[in-house]
């Protein structure tokens, strides 16, 4: 335990322990960051130059892309380098700042989605308050709240993480410093970090959730009310892309962070990890976009303005 005192590093295993599929995950890594850089960066660039575009619902859809590259940029760029180091080591403060600013961004997304859920709400079933109700002065303290309830739930995460004793050269059995993993590589006893954890992801679920549950209970009585069955086809139509985020988000969200640890093995978690840290924000811009006419005419309208100036 001499080493114990001042702790400067921690040893990201990684995927060290399937060294026949290094190779294979760092390919995959890379072409699932650089899609997401490439997709969640052209969303935001598209709804920026789109004038058509700048409604609430594509402020919010611009708010998730920005934290779908940052939370995957806090985290791929390291594990990538990590596959052509001898070491996979990480400074003592750079796990401290990775643990934080994933968990504020994830956080925050998940509040966001619950705004993006409330933001059908009105949309349906209240149309003619909507100008009202979702002025882009309540947009933005939407948004706000959202990064306050992120903020504040990193920080606690952080605080209680990195209270507990670790050595120098301690192993975190994943490939980046999430809050399970680091509570695994301390040296004391971690139930209250994990009762705390739990308490805290669970009652951040259950309050996202719950709004979106109640959000959508109401969108589908009044969807089923609607005498136009195109009415009701473009109702659905602009809640399906939504729908479909939550679902994918929520699901591994729940998986990693709402049951306890030793439910899930280390390698079911780095799967599961990798699926909601790269693959999760590489599909939010494909899901905003693939089902959605608006985006597709934006996009049309961006390239014919390009093309236009580049020949003339």
């Amino acid at each position: 335990m001499e080493n114990c005192s001042i702790v400067t590093e921690f040893i990201l295993v990684g995927f060290r322990d399937q060294p026949k599929l290094e190779i294979t995950f760092f390919i995959i890594f890379l072409i699932l960051y650089i899609t997401t850089v490439i997709g969640n960066g052209g969303m935001i660039t598209i709804i920026n130059v789109d004038p058509q575009l700048h409604t609430p619902m594509y402020y919010f859809i611009r708010n998730l892309s920005f934290l779908d590259l940052c939370y995957s940029s806090a985290i791929a760029p390291k594990a990538l380098a990590n596959f052509f180091e001898k070491k996979n080591v990480i400074s003592y403060e750079g796990c401290v700042a990775q643990l934080m600013f994933f968990t504020i961004f994830v956080t925050t997304e998940g509040f966001l989605l619950a705004v993006m859920a409330y933001d059908r709400f009105i949309a349906i079933c209240y149309p003619l308050l909507y100008p009202l109700k979702m002025s882009m002065t309540s947009c933005h303290r939407l948004v706000a709240s959202s990064y306050i309830c992120g903020c504040a739930n990193g920080v606690i995460q952080t605080t209680v993480s990195f209270h507990l004793r670790f050595c120098n050269h301690s192993k975190i059995n994943h490939f980046f410093c999430d809050v399970p993993a680091v509570m695994n590589a301390a040296m004391t006893n971690t139930y209250i970090n994990e009762a705390v954890m739990f308490s805290l992801c669970n009652v951040i679920i259950a309050i996202t959730t719950g709004v979106i549950f109640t959000s959508y209970a109401y969108i589908l009585s009044t969807i089923l009310k609607m005498r136009s069955a195109d009415g009701r086809q473009k109702a659905f139509s602009t809640c399906a892309s939504h729908i479909t985020a939550v679902v994918i988000f929520y699901g591994t969200v729940f998986f990693i962070y709402a049951q306890p640890a030793s439910i899930s093995s280390p390698l079911q978690s780095k799967i599961v990890s990798v699926f909601y840290t790269l693959v999760i924000p590489m599909l939010n811009p494909l899901i905003y976009s693939l089902r959605n006419k608006d985006v597709k005419k934006a996009l049309r309208r961006t390239l014919g303005r390009r093309s236009f100036v580049f020949m003339s």
